[in-house]
């Protein structure tokens, strides 16, 4: 008797933190639901509204009228769908606006200022976690320093450097400014000092230069950092919009030297305010769509990295 009840007591107990446990499980996977209902949302509906009519869209926000999500036809016998948004977007082809001269000016911005800003980490990482010099602690407390510094305070200064250098207005001006990231140097040295050190001192024995240690052994390993940065920093200068917008005017080096140097965030912006869209925000949604869908796709494509650099950069061994 005294081991059957025991045994029921210990039943009793391991139910209770079954259901316990559930219920937890159950009012977790119920909150995160929640939030990511709040935050996918909105990306929904910009989704939806970038093929509503300008007329649709206008009753749709003003009324909450949700029977243009549908693929009806509104009181003029339009229909609520379609690609005409996007179709005036990418047909905006002027003297003051050019859509593919804008993507190319991108597309070249985030290669170069991505490719200099991994070969920059990658080296200052290096030197600050393997090589010894004097005064490499002083030097990098110096640069982690300057991270405590609003970007916006060396604006005016990086504004004039490449107004003295004859940079207005070049590529050069667009991706060697910003080609050095105090965090991705940072977030690169506790990677690599995550390598034992026995492999730099073997190395050495073997008569392996400093690069090439770098080359053949720490970028390798870590592969899914580098790959991390290289994603970020891309996405960076593909969502730039400020600093283009200093130092970049309506002339460039494009076809016959008139088109714009603006990347897509601010030429789409200055194209609709010239061609007088300050009110089509239909079309303004459709053009934050095509500049937001290469990004997605790449995320989507490469979130695994992302994941796998940021947890490597916290353990240790």
């Amino acid at each position: 008797m005294a081991e059957h009840a025991m045994y029921f007591t210990d039943d009793k107990a391991r139910r209770i933190y079954l259901t316990k446990k559930i219920i937890s499980r159950v009012f977790v996977y119920l909150f995160l639901s929640i939030f990511a209902l709040f935050l996918i949302a909105p990306f929904i509906m910009m989704i939806a509204g970038s093929f509503i009519s300008a007329d649709s869209f206008h009753k749709f926000t003003l009324n909450g009228d949700f029977s243009y999500l549908g693929f009806g036809t509104n009181e003029l016998g339009e229909a609520n769908w379609s690609f005409a948004n996007y179709k005036q977007i990418l047909s905006m082809n002027n003297a003051n606006y050019n859509f593919p001269v804008y993507f190319l000016n991108t597309f070249i911005v985030a290669i170069i200022s991505t490719t200099v800003t991994v070969v920059t980490s990658v080296l200052a990482g290096f030197a600050f976690a393997r090589l010894e010099f004097k005064g490499k602690e002083a030097l990098f407390a110096i640069l982690l320093a300057t991270m405590m510094i609003p970007g916006e305070m060396m604006v005016i200064t990086n504004v004039i450097t490449v107004d003295l250098l004859g940079w207005y207005n070049t590529f050069a001006a667009l991706t060697l400014v910003h080609g050095v990231s105090v965090f991705y140097v940072f977030y690169l040295r506790q990677t690599f000092q995550q390598i034992p050190n026995e492999l730099y001192l073997a190395a050495k024995v073997d008569g392996v230069s400093d690069l090439g240690y770098l080359w053949k052994v720490m970028v390798p390993i870590a592969m899914p950092t580098i790959t991390t940065i290289i994603i970020l920093s891309m996405m960076g200068a593909w969502n730039s919009y400020v600093w283009p917008n200093l130092v970049t005017d309506n002339t460039g080096w494009a076809l016959n030297g008139n088109h714009s140097m603006k990347l897509v965030s601010n030429g789409l912006r200055d194209a609709f305010n010239a061609n007088g869209l300050e009110t089509g925000e239909a079309i303004k949604i459709a053009g934050s769509m095509v500049i937001s869908t290469p990004l997605f796709i790449v995320f989507i494509l490469f979130r695994k990295y992302i994941m796998r650099g940021v947890s490597r950069s916290g353990i240790k061994g």
